[in-house]
């Protein structure tokens, strides 16, 4: 359990009054190292605030101000049984409904009981500014009363509990009034709360308090903050990132301009095989085109445009040739004949696509054919 502090919240009526200084517990790793009731508490609060972020502080709002009951709903789930705990008790509450502020604990089992405080509005708004003028921020209020065990059958507990006596029986936990006591609890018992049980369950109810006044309407607004090492992790990451960005194509860069690099070597070596000295890859296909286009050959040779060009007829089977011719240069002339213009320009533009210069002087045939003097550069 991290360190706490547990304050006695004032009663509203003496709020105001500086001479009343409230009880004060301080807590440690479950167990009660200081207390007392004066200002000692600031002290309690600040030192050790400098040496763990793990300190809380929980406030105990006084029985007078903050009555506690216990209703019991056997067959209703925990949620239903809050819920209607709440309605309930808000149906027999005096006053304006409105001021009043009404919470309900919520079991952890269906069948249990269920603890409802009831204080007012003005009282939370009373304590909450008390102790925003102190610098305390509580992570709970705390009904004082919720404190308190059940008695044994037909018995009544009194306790003390930071200055303030408090009634416990059964099903109700409120401020004793030594007049109204005697009248309330009948043929009972009142019997005083050993200090050491007193002790043990304001322990256990410090560890997991049944319900919460700071709730509703008071439950503090969520406040984001930036974690310093969240925002530095954050930075470091985000500098990952960039250095990842920029690496793998820069990786990527210099891989590709080593794979060229390579390959023009090869190329080189290739062409020193076949006789041809050429200082890159460039000039060594410069050289060998020339070569083979000497030798009729190569990209030059008849059977490179003419297979284009006979590729590109198979897809338009309305187109017939006319007349093919293969000059030295490497041009393909050729006459085209088709039933319709737009199947003779099927034809060049596949050419085209294939990356050959085509030129072509479209013609009116003999026999209603549209024809075409078409030349290919055998060269891209």
């Amino acid at each position: 359990m991290p360190r706490t502090l547990v304050l006695f919240l004032p009663s509203v009526a003496t709020l105001d009054d500086e001479s009343i200084s409230p009880a004060w517990l301080r807590v440690d790793d479950g167990v009660i190292v200081d207390s007392g009731q004066d200002d000692g508490w600031v002290d309690a609060w600040e030192k050790p605030q400098g040496d763990s972020g793990d300190d809380r502080l929980v406030a105990l709002a006084p029985a007078t101000d903050v009555p506690l009951r216990w209703r019991h709903y056997p067959d209703a789930a925990p949620a239903q049984a809050a819920a209607a705990a709440r309605i309930d008790t808000l149906k027999d509450s005096l006053g304006d409904m409105a001021a009043l502020h009404v919470v309900a604990g919520q079991p952890a089992e269906a069948g249990q009981v269920v603890p409802v405080a009831v204080t007012t509005h003005a009282a939370m708004a009373a304590w909450t500014g008390w102790l925003a003028a102190q610098g305390l921020t509580p992570v709970a209020i705390v009904p004082a009363a919720a404190t308190v065990p059940p008695p044994e059958p037909d018995m009544l507990w009194t306790a003390d509990l930071g200055g303030e006596q408090i009634i416990r029986t059964i099903d109700r936990a409120y401020a004793s009034d030594p007049d109204l006591d005697p009248l309330i609890a009948g043929s009972h018992d009142i019997a005083p709360l050993d200090p050491d049980r007193m002790r043990e369950a304001l322990l256990l109810t410090l560890g997991a308090p049944p319900l919460d006044l700071l709730s509703g309407g008071w439950k503090p607004k969520r406040s984001w903050s930036v974690d310093p090492a969240m925002l530095r992790l954050a930075k470091r990451l985000l500098i990952a990132l960039v250095v990842v960005s920029l690496a793998v194509p820069t990786v990527y860069a210099i891989r590709l301009s080593a794979d060229t690099a390579r390959a023009d070597s090869q190329v080189v070596e290739a062409a020193m095989k076949a006789g041809v000295t050429a200082a890159d890859a460039a000039a060594a296909e410069a050289e060998l085109d020339r070569r083979l286009a000497a030798a009729g050959g190569g990209p030059l040779a008849f059977s490179v445009p003419a297979s284009a060009l006979y590729d590109a007829m198979g897809d338009t089977p309305g187109v017939t040739l006319k007349s093919l011719s293969h000059r030295t240069d490497g041009t393909l002339a050729t006459t085209l004949a088709a039933p319709r213009v737009d199947d003779v320009n099927k034809v060049l533009l596949a050419l085209q696509a294939r990356g050959y210069r085509i030129t072509a002087q479209p013609m009116a045939g003999s026999d209603g054919l549209q024809m075409a003097n078409v030349t290919i550069r055998a060269v891209p």
